[in-house]
Order: structure tokens, then C-alpha cells, then sequence
């Protein structure tokens, strides 16, 4: 289902066998979805697929057709399971290509100690932008860009230092979220939540139980653009729930 409201849409492509088989516990999408929620952002989709290069260029080209951004994590090494930059190249019926940019800089960063196959890390779609963030800083490593796929690494802590430097690229305007939290089960709740469904399409109603936590059963969200009607639709909520409001923020 489409959101109800407009704004700029995101796809998160998780690849590696290492978070299939749970041998590497999965951050990045996690932190992606805080980043972008923030910059205004709507993430839609998030998949975790192995590393096939068809998998993966099937993938990329479904959510790039999909949404304005898409993002990769993972698959961007020197060894023979990197194979995000062939599969990309794949996906948009592109070629692999030595980029000299990238090559000086990695002959540059290691020195004596470069071995032949990491500069394998210089080898993108021909056609592939660099972005050095809105302040153009050459002397960082670049995010590489085809179309609108930014291809960042697996490691975690560089997949935030990459996305640190881009990330303002992609701000948009704000999501605002209400939230109420209901004494009442889901059940109970759920015709005053529909009758506001239908009287405000313009907003995003969520509901979320919990029962791990004694001071309320469902927390209710309330996503939007326009401040008015987020407000209004909550107001709603609060009126159709009465007494089992437990509290509003």
C-alpha cells in the first residue's frame, strides 16, 4: 500500500550470505530507517538477499523503478563475494570499468602495502557518479552513485561514516508522528480507528500492541506532512477512545 501522503520514497537492499545465516547481526538498515525517517524520507521496502549477482541486479532494478532512492549495503570488497558493482553494472545493462579516480586513490591510501586485488574496489559501472556530499571534500572517499542507487559498504561503521557525508543530499520535508497509547486492546479500538482511516486519507494511522508493558496495550501513530491534520486526526483518536487513553505525545 502507497502512503497516503506525498514524499520522496526509499528501497534498503540488505546482500550477504553473513546476514542470512545470522553470522553478522544486521545494523544497517536499522540505522538507514532512523536517518532518512528524519531527513523526511519514507523508507518502503527493505530486503535481505544473498550474493547472486542476478538476485541482486533483479532487486536493484525493481525498488530503483520504485522509489526515488535506493541504497545497498554490503557486497563492495575485494573478495569473490563482493559483487554488488558487477550485479549494479548487471542491473542497468552497464559495464564494470576501472574508474582512474578511484584506482589513484586506493594506490595512494595503501601504499606498499596495496596488493593487485584491492584494486578491484575501482572497478564501477562505467557511467557511475562519485559524490563527495554537498561540499565537494575530494581528500574523503567517495559514495558511488548509478542512477539512483548509492552503493555503500556492510562494514557498519563505515556504511554511517558513508552515508554521513551524503546524507543531506536527501532532505526533504519533515514526517511528523503523533502517538497515543490506548488501555484497550486492539479489538476495542479498532472501529474508532478506522472511522478516522476514512475521514483523514491524508495521514498515516499505525497501530502496535505490546505485551511486555503493564501501563498500555496499544500504542497508535499518527504519520503526516500537514501539522493541521496530524493534529487533527489525533484529536479524533483521543475523542473515539476516551477513557482508554492512557496518554498522548
Amino acid at each position: 500500500m502507497s502512503l497516503p501522503f506525498h514524499g520522496p520514497t526509499a528501497g534498503i537492499l540488505v546482500i550477504g550470505e553473513e546476514i542470512l545465516s545470522a553470522k553478522v547481526e544486521e545494523q544497517n538498515a536499522r540505522y538507514l530507517v532512523r536517518e532518512l525517517r528524519g531527513l523526511g524520507v519514507a523508507v518502503r521496502r527493505i530486503d535481505v538477499i544473498p550474493d547472486e549477482i542476478d538476485e541482486i541486479a533483479e532487486a536493484v532494478r525493481g525498488m530503483s523503478s520504485r522509489y526515488d532512492h535506493v541504497f545497498t549495503s554490503g557486497g563492495v570488497g575485494p573478495t569473490h563475494d563482493d559483487l554488488t558493482m558487477v550485479a549494479v553494472a548487471k542491473a542497468f545493462g552497464l559495464r564494470p570499468a576501472r574508474n582512474p579516480e578511484l584506482e589513484s586513490k586506493i594506490r595512494s591510501a595503501m601504499g606498499p602495502a596495496l596488493h593487485e586485488r584491492d584494486l578491484r574496489m575501482a572497478d564501477i559501472p562505467d557511467g557511475a557518479r562519485l559524490l563527495y556530499g554537498p561540499d565537494g571534500d575530494r581528500s574523503r572517499w567517495p559514495v558511488v552513485t548509478v542512477r539512483n542507487v548509492y552503493l555503500l559498504p556492510g562494514v557498519p561503521e563505515i556504511f554511517r561514516r558513508k552515508f554521513e557525508m551524503v546524507r543531506e543530499l536527501f532532505r526533504a520535508g519533515p514526517i511528523l508522528t503523533r502517538a497515543v497509547y490506548s488501555r484497550e486492546s486492539e479489538a476495542v479500538i479498532a472501529a474508532t480507528l478506522d472511522a478516522v482511516v476514512a475521514e483523514f486519507p491524508g495521514v498515516a494511522v499505525g497501530s502496535y500492541p505490546r505485551l511486555d508493558v503493564a501501563e498500555y496495550k496499544v500504542k497508535i501513530t499518527v504519520d503526516g506532512r500537514d501539522a493541521a491534520l496530524v493534529e487533527r486526526a489525533t484529536t479524533r483518536i483521543v475523542e473515539g477512545l476516551g477513557s482508554a487513553v492512557v496518554r498522548t505525545e
